[in-house]
């Protein structure tokens, strides 16, 4: 099959998933907030810089960061926002602070429909009033401030729970919140609210009762491990085969993924906070694997499990109910000599073809979607070139470091004169080298 195995030991950072909306909340507390060992990420500039435009000091100190003062604007910086998803987060806060907020619509990653809707409608239901202006941007209001509500989630979205959570906190009266998603994150914010002083009952289930606190303090916060990160190490170890212990996050975050590729023939051994993911032989097919909400398969996984799939000598496919662009990277699949056909949602994948996968040019198609293909690239014979590295940048710190430590030969250079690249500007032309030392 080619490729070189990964060994060794890896620690994982703080989930980027649980950091946003946690600087979000930020803007709620009358005290300096403090974050501990926060990954570097363009998501958490971007981050700081919604903060900064609303008139909060907010700055690294080591790998902290520290968020202190009182928003005082209510216009979010319409470039900064517009640049990821979670800058929907911010306007809960400050509808709850100033009454009103105003923001371009939120980006992130093309993978499907991804709207607000249940944001806004429980928001309405809490006060809040979408003021017309214009196309690509979004002002609310609560001149009157915001109430307590009874509120049912038609679908349990996790930013739809994380606004609501963030808008109910500091609004007057009691908030009842049915159908919440059930995610890790959600908990992760629900402490750290109820340690600066909210009240919240509830959080693991898809009920919760908030009673709004007049105001919040700041704390000293740890963001709980990222799940899809020790994911996307667990299924880089069975593409490429060896042994990688996975340290600093308990198995249960992510045990759909170790399940899966333990049923696909790798050896998982488990501990408090620890997972050791091993393959020395063959890798089967999984069979039909569907994401879903937590606690089922985090669509998140879903191309980075597909990535391990393919290096499979039986068949698998994977469904996301989610998201219906899932699977961008299905196109840089095939370029690596991988089998797969895509329908709608649906993801079929395998067996690997008796050469095994070959090195090829692939363009990052969307944060994990990139992710994927680095996964599957090293497994190929040969070099691999990634070009759009940006999209993994937004929610990988030191990732190529990482796998490098791991024994993956890999690293940013610029392709050979002859590579069939696209000819885009300097400041994207990054690429990652992979490949087995011969």
């Amino acid at each position: 099959m080619g490729g070189r195995p990964l060994n060794g030991t890896a620690t994982i950072p703080a989930a980027k998933n649980s950091v946003l909306p946690l600087l979000a909340a930020a803007l709620l507390c009358r005290g300096p907030v403090r974050l501990r060992a926060v990954p570097r990420l363009s998501d958490v500039e971007c981050s700081l810089g919604l903060l900064r435009g609303a008139g909060c000091a907010a700055y690294w100190q080591g790998a902290d960061i520290v968020v202190a003062g009182m928003p005082s604007n209510s216009t979010l910086p319409g470039e900064t926002a517009a640049q990821m998803r979670a800058s929907i987060l911010f306007c809960a806060p400050l509808l709850a602070r100033l009454g009103r907020a105003e923001t371009s619509l939120p980006g992130g990653c093309n993978i499907g429909a991804r709207p607000i809707d249940l944001h806004l409608e429980g928001l309405a239901r809490m006060g809040a009033k979408e003021l017309d202006a214009g196309a690509g941007k979004l002002v609310l209001a609560a001149p009157g401030g915001l109430h307590g509500a009874d509120i049912t989630l038609r679908f349990p979205s996790v930013g739809a729970t994380e606004t609501l959570l963030l808008a109910a906190v500091c609004a007057r009266g009691t908030t009842v919140l049915r159908g919440a998603a059930r995610e890790p994150e959600i908990s992760d914010l629900t402490e750290f609210l109820n340690r600066c002083g909210g009240r919240i009952e509830g959080a693991g289930t898809s009920t919760l009762r908030i009673e709004g606190r007049r105001g919040l303090s700041g704390c000293d916060f740890s963001p709980l491990p990222d799940r899809i990160f020790a994911s996307t190490l667990a299924c880089a170890a069975a593409a490429a085969g060896g042994r990688v212990e996975l340290t600093g996050c308990p198995p249960a975050l992510y045990a759909p993924v170790l399940e899966i590729l333990e049923q696909m023939g790798c050896t998982v051994e488990r501990g408090a906070d620890r997972a050791e993911v091993a393959r020395f032989g063959r890798l089967y097919g999984a069979g039909r694997v569907f994401t879903g909400v937590y606690p089922g398969l985090a669509t998140d996984a879903a191309p980075l499990l597909a990535a391990a799939m393919l290096c499979a000598e039986g068949e698998s496919s994977i469904e996301d109910v989610i998201f219906e662009r899932r699977f961008g990277c299905a196109e840089g699949f095939e370029r690596l000599g991988g089998r797969v056909k895509r329908s709608g949602r649906v993801l079929s994948v395998g067996p690997l073809p008796e050469s095994g996968l070959h090195g090829a040019t692939l363009t990052a198609p969307d944060l994990r979607g990139g992710a994927a293909l680095v996964v599957a690239a090293l497994s190929a014979q040969g070099k691999s070139f990634v070009e759009e590295t940006r999209h993994i940048d937004r929610g990988y710190a030191g990732l190529w470091e990482v796998l490098a430590s791991l024994g993956g030969r890999i690293g940013r250079e610029m392709p050979p004169p002859d590579a069939a690249v696209k000819k885009i500007p300097s400041k994207k032309q990054i690429y990652l080298a992979f490949g087995a030392k011969r």
